[in-house]
């Protein structure tokens, strides 16, 4: 893979020079000098750390790892505030949270949804999220080298900034009794998404201004994470456009 830095000096490098890194893999139990160093500098710097064992690093890279293997980002990341600070003025924001989203090629196709429905973000955790890798870059088909894409050490502080910047945060979630197209998505939005299995996690779901459903008439009561994205961009679409027209 050519996204990846082994060996402990030019990872080190790599990061001393501002280039951004996905996660940085150690082989398990490593106590080295160097390597309790650099564990140190990834938490300064909010990089992702993985404890692997030998066989995962032999099977990322050929040569000597020295116990270390950096992923490097595909793209260049942004904090939400600077995401939120580069917005159009004229443009009301529109937001995707992803919270625990693994699958990469649903990753990809929100991204894509998200960048159509002319959205300002999205928002991944830094830890237990897909990866913004080339498979997840193709399955946007190029809207993840487009949309501003935000890392976040914590979910729920993040939705606790966006509050304080004035937008309402809207829960996905099939559980709830208020439907989708009976919410005001003419506001200052951000959207979030839960995991593929276990849904918005509990802390999260409580700190949601709403939470919404989409209308189900079939037998099955659910959509895949992505088709249910697109569904709650495109009603924001649709209501916006409803009422640039009327004004």
């Amino acid at each position: 893979m050519d996204n990846l830095i082994f060996g402990i000096r030019p990872v080190l490098e790599a990061i001393e020079a501002g280039r951004q890194v996905d996660r940085v893999f150690f082989r398990k139990e490593a106590q080295g000098h160097l390597q309790v160093e650099l564990r140190g500098i990834c938490r300064q710097r909010g990089i992702d750390v993985q404890e692997v064992p030998p066989q995962k690093l032999d099977h990322l890279v050929r040569g000597n790892h020295q116990g270390v293997v950096a992923r490097m980002a595909s793209i260049a990341y942004l904090s939400p505030e600077e995401m939120l600070a580069g917005k159009p003025e004229d443009e009301t924001p529109l937001v995707v949270v992803l919270d625990g989203v693994t699958d990469v090629r649903n990753f990809g196709a929100i991204a894509r949804s998200a960048e159509c429905a002319g959205a300002h973000g999205i928002i991944v955790p830094l830890k237990n999220g897909a990866p913004v890798n080339a498979e997840a870059i193709r399955s946007s088909a190029g809207a993840l080298t487009r949309i501003p894409v935000c890392r976040t050490g914590s979910i729920r502080n993040t939705v606790k900034m966006l509050q304080s910047h004035g937008l309402q945060v809207i829960a996905a979630t099939e559980k709830s009794s208020e439907l989708l197209f009976d919410t005001d998505m003419t506001l200052p939005t951000a959207i979030i998404m839960g995991n593929e299995e276990k849904g918005i996690s509990r802390e999260t779901l409580k700190l949601c201004d709403r939470q919404v459903a989409i209308p189900m008439i079939g037998a099955v009561q659910s959509l895949n994470v992505s088709a249910a994205a697109a569904v709650m961009l495109f009603e924001a679409v649709r209501q916006r456009i409803g009422e640039s027209v009327s004004e």
